[in-house]
């Protein structure tokens, strides 16, 4: 990691846009029960889902979505919850983001 990178780290996660593409960012307005079914759709398929929010709005959303996804979930697995910081870049800006890591996670647990 060269000093730029390890700079742009400091106190948060930073990803790299390959890892950003299979994100599901959440908004003040996206329908939680749709962000939800992606969620759950997600972990059906890779065992685990990353949820972006930024703006107290898209993070109430995100967690809403999260425990409807854990409902859709139920009969199957139960799901953990990892919340980090992350710094994005919008419109030539940096914002700060928080990532919800979203991991599925054995019932007998």
């Amino acid at each position: 990691m060269n000093t730029a990178e390890q700079a742009s780290v400091s106190n948060s996660t930073s990803y790299s846009d390959s890892a950003a593409s299979n994100v599901i960012k959440v908004a003040s307005n996206s329908r939680s029960t749709a962000v939800a079914g992606a969620i759950a759709g997600v972990i059906r398929e890779h065992g685990h889902a990353e949820v972006q929010a930024i703006g107290a709005g898209a993070v109430y959303q995100a967690i809403k979505a999260i425990a409807i996804a854990r409902s859709y979930l139920s009969g199957e697995t139960d799901i953990t919850l990892i919340p980090v910081f992350t710094d994005v870049i919008i419109n030539g800006q940096e914002r700060t983001a928080i990532r919800f890591m979203v991991k599925s996670q054995s019932k007998d647990a």
